[in-house]
């Protein structure tokens, strides 16, 4: 009946809907009038009432319309930013192989650099690891039925490089790690969810650091065009989206000059390890990075690209800095802040060299690139991934004295990272001390990228919250997770203010699907969506997972009520 017609069918009422309703409304009302003039014949009143059933019709089927209308007013009234996110825009969530997986030494793989890391003590927190961690890799297909529940229809996970070659080249293709991730892929397509593959995501096989240093050497970019090519060989007629690094400026200074992260190689003044360089290192194993993705994106584009028609691109860790005053020192200093933490990597990528920035300040510690290898670089990539979660205020310190904090430093490009201004902070502190909430820092950030690479596609690869896992709490506390989902809306709202204004972003992850191992925080802090008892490994929804199951299936029926 036309009562159950869909909106579409009913979005305008045109001059002949019009005359037709007109026509149906005066023969109707004229046959019930008949009895008082003459007496109606069989044929009359079998006329009047197929006129007056057709007329019900009509008046259904508008009646829907104004129910569908009225429903999808409804929709944009609760979320106001659906209309700016584009068509086939991908909702997802992340992971990664470490954080997730587990199983660390079954079925072949090797030891990573972070397995050996973790190992250790004194590195992790809690002193924990991820042996275990949230055994994605036996209970995967169960991972993939919350995704399917939330309606999402991207996941961004993480290739093992160590469960592919255990070796690195010096050992064989370990192809019980290639059937693991071929049935991962094909459970998630079967599911409609797009795989959004990195090639790693901070580990390496251990074997390249005992070889040859790992990232501080040359010989790397070999190695790892070698294990991308196989990943684009056995997996690419399925993966639409490759990255090759995940936030490859978190590896070079945690890894070179902090020393937090693997390799654990710093200078004295710069933390406390037993050797390293932190003022020449973290732009060595830089360079290797951005040289190894090139190596990468040239074996995808001449190889595979033309057939498997996917995009390659790199994803960063993405800081907003906001100039703590209106002098010009403040936001030179703010801009150089960007060059030396992200455009250090995508500026090679793009334009095919190092941020001007960084060339004056730092002269000879900078590698240089060949002329031949500068032009290979360029237009090195299909899209940017855009890790973004935090934003901080930054002070001058080239032209002004700066008291001891981060990167005030030469290395670092003299300028003074601080969350605090007037006594204030930027946003609302959270349980991690580089973690505040402004979500205004989201829409510059992307306009920013948008700006200065000529509004190379993008998507936000990683965005979340986290909180502590405090061991006395009951379940109830953790599921009800009222102020991430508070952080979700108000960090999309203002990712769709950004899409308005034109950038093109097409695609949001969430971190993370599940609770999971949180690097130096071990299983101290929760980013889940999913809570994970880490004693029976079960998952439970929070109110995250059930909000943006929500706000993805409105958008959904909002795109289906515009076609």
């Amino acid at each position: 009946m036309l009562l159950f017609f869909s909106y579409k069918n009913h979005n305008t009422l045109t001059p002949l809907k019009t005359h037709i309703i007109s026509s149906l409304l005066s023969h109707t009302l004229s046959f019930s009038l008949l009895p008082y003039f003459q007496v109606p014949t069989l044929s009359t009143i079998y006329m009047g009432y197929a006129l007056f059933l057709l007329f019900l019709l009509v008046i259904g089927g508008f009646l829907s319309t104004f129910a569908a209308s009225h429903e999808f007013i409804n929709i944009l009234r609760a979320n106001s930013s659906l209309p700016s996110f584009p068509r086939n825009f991908l909702f997802g969530t992340a992971s990664s192989s470490y954080q997730f997986e587990g199983a660390y030494l079954t079925h072949g793989k090797g030891l990573s650099n972070w397995d050996t890391f973790s190992h250790k003590p004194g590195y992790i927190v809690d002193g924990s690891n991820g042996d275990i961690a949230v055994d994605h890799y036996h209970m995967y297909l169960e991972d993939v039925e919350l995704m399917e529940y939330m309606g999402v229809n991207t996941f961004r996970f993480s290739i093992s490089w160590a469960r592919i070659l255990p070796k690195g080249v010096f050992g064989d293709v370990n192809m019980a790690g290639i059937r693991h991730y071929d049935r991962l892929i094909n459970a998630l397509l079967r599911k409609g969810i797009e795989p959004f593959v990195s090639l790693t995501h901070y580990d390496i096989p251990q074997e390249l650091e005992h070889r040859y240093g790992g990232w501080l050497s040359p010989q790397i970019q070999k190695d790892y065009a070698y294990y991308a090519n196989i990943c684009f060989k056995y997996f690419g007629d399925r993966v639409k989206y490759w990255v090759t690094f995940n936030e490859p400026n978190v590896v070079a200074i945690r890894g070179y000059r902090s020393g937090i992260y693997p390799p654990a190689r710093c200078s004295g003044s710069f933390g406390n390890c037993s050797s390293g360089d932190s003022e020449r290192e973290p732009f060595m194993a830089a360079h290797n990075m951005i040289l190894s993705h090139a190596a990468a994106v040239n074996i995808y584009r001449t190889k595979y690209q033309g057939k498997q028609k996917a995009s390659i691109g790199i994803v960063m860790n993405a800081v907003w800095y906001e100039p703590i005053s209106n002098s010009s020192e403040d936001k030179i200093a703010a801009q150089r802040a960007q060059s030396f933490y992200m455009n250090w990597f995508l500026d090679p990528i793009i334009f095919g060299t190092y941020p001007q920035e960084m060339k004056d300040i730092l002269g000879s510690l900078l590698p240089d690139f060949s002329k031949d290898y500068s032009e290979k670089l360029k237009n090195g990539l299909d899209f940017i991934g855009v890790n973004h979660y935090t934003s901080f205020y930054v002070k001058d310190c080239l032209h002004s004295t700066c008291e001891q904090g981060p990167c005030i430093s030469k290395t670092e490009g003299y300028y003074l990272r601080t969350p605090l201004k007037n006594n204030a902070l930027i946003g609302e502190s959270t349980a991690l001390d580089w973690l505040y909430v402004y979500p205004q820092g989201m829409e510059k950030m992307v306009t920013y990228l948008k700006n200065r690479y000529n509004n190379i596609p993008m998507f936000i690869t990683e965005n979340g919250l986290g909180v502590v896992n405090q061991p006395d709490s009951n379940i109830d506390s953790f599921l009800n997770d009222d102020k991430r989902v508070e952080y979700m809306k108000s960090y999309l709202e203002a990712l769709a203010t950004a899409i308005r204004e034109g950038a093109d972003i097409r695609g949001y992850f969430a971190w993370s699907l599940l609770d999971n191992f949180e690097w130096l925080s071990g299983y101290t802090i929760r980013f889940g969506l999913y809570h994970v008892d880490y004693t029976t490994l079960k998952r439970t929804p929070k109110l995250s997972a059930k909000w943006y199951k929500k706000f993805i299936s409105n958008f959904t029926r909002f795109e289906d009520a515009k076609s």
